[in-house]
């Protein structure tokens, strides 16, 4: 039977732990969770950021499900995300398997791919802006090849100015999305390549059948990621396009911004943001959901 000292002893020892994150945990509620939770009940008032605040119901969600500009907002924000998904998951696991093991200079070249998801946001959309502007390098390519026709201020066109901002961000987390599939793939063992080689499997029947489902829970989690990335843009929006031409560009994230701090709507803002919340919760979770049973069935 163990002493009551010793028992006592490593009792104490085990809530060390739980008191070493009570800081921490303080800190979340105090930052995270209060903040949300009263921008939450200023989305159902007409708070103006300055008075007071009167309680208006959902008059905020009906104005918002009304106006075109706040729907075309929320168009925007999907198309974003489902392109920037699809389009960096893609790249990103066709860059970790170039650079898994046969390049030598592999490490140097992860290096490179990674470091735009370690920069200012901002100052990569400057940069690219600069390179997008109808007198910057894109155009100057084009007339150099001798494609003329094909230049224009491509975060000022309405049709393209959408599609700029998506070619920076899946410029910028392409290399978020390779180190988290090259982290799976160091995880898959050697013998399980070495067996497919000698029952002849074909490099494509291979990746198919035994790399894409080992890599399902890297899916998952890049995926994951990249959705909520895609869905919160505004960095990128705002010093790219500004939201236009005429809105052309605007998102969940520009609207709020917009709303609050130029036109003082504080309380419509707070139920666009809280919109934002709950799109990028369900979406994310149901994901989840559907890429662990994907896991589970393969």
């Amino acid at each position: 039977m163990t002493p009551a000292p010793a028992r006592s002893r490593r009792r104490r020892l085990t809530q060390v732990p739980w008191l070493l994150a009570v800081p921490g945990l303080i800190a979340v509620v105090a930052f995270h969770y209060a903040p949300v939770t009263v921008g939450g009940y200023f989305a159902f008032t007409d708070w103006n950021g300055i008075g007071g605040a009167s309680w208006i119901g959902l008059d905020n969600f009906r104005t918002i499900f009304s106006d075109p500009t706040a729907r075309g907002a929320l168009l925007h924000s999907l198309e974003l995300a489902i392109c920037f998904v699809v389009a960096v998951n893609a790249i990103g696991l066709a860059l970790a398997l170039a650079l898994n093991r046969a390049v030598k200079t592999r490490n140097f070249l992860r290096l490179v791919f990674f470091t735009p998801v370690v920069m200012s946001p901002l100052a990569i959309a400057f940069i690219w802006r600069w390179i997008f502007d109808y007198g910057g390098a894109l155009n100057r390519v084009l007339s150099t090849v001798g494609l003329d026709s094909w230049k224009r201020a491509w975060t000022g066109d309405p049709k393209t100015a959408l599609a700029s901002i998506l070619v920076v961000m899946i410029w910028q987390f392409s290399g978020l999305a390779m180190v988290l599939f090259l982290a799976g793939l160091q995880g898959i063992s050697d013998d399980i390549y070495e067996a497919t080689l000698v029952d002849g499997a074909s490099g494509w029947l291979r990746l198919r059948k035994v790399v894409l489902p080992l890599l399902a829970p890297a899916l998952t989690v890049s995926a994951t990621l990249t959705l909520i990335t895609g869905l919160r843009v505004f960095d990128q929006v705002l010093a790219l396009t500004d939201a236009g031409p005429a809105g052309a560009s605007a998102t969940l994230a520009t609207e709020i911004y917009e709303q609050t701090f130029f036109e003082l709507r504080y309380g419509y803002g707070a139920a666009l943001a809280l919109i934002l919340t709950l799109l990028i919760t369900a979406i994310a979770l149901g994901q989840i959901v559907v890429l662990r049973r994907n896991e589970q069935r393969l």
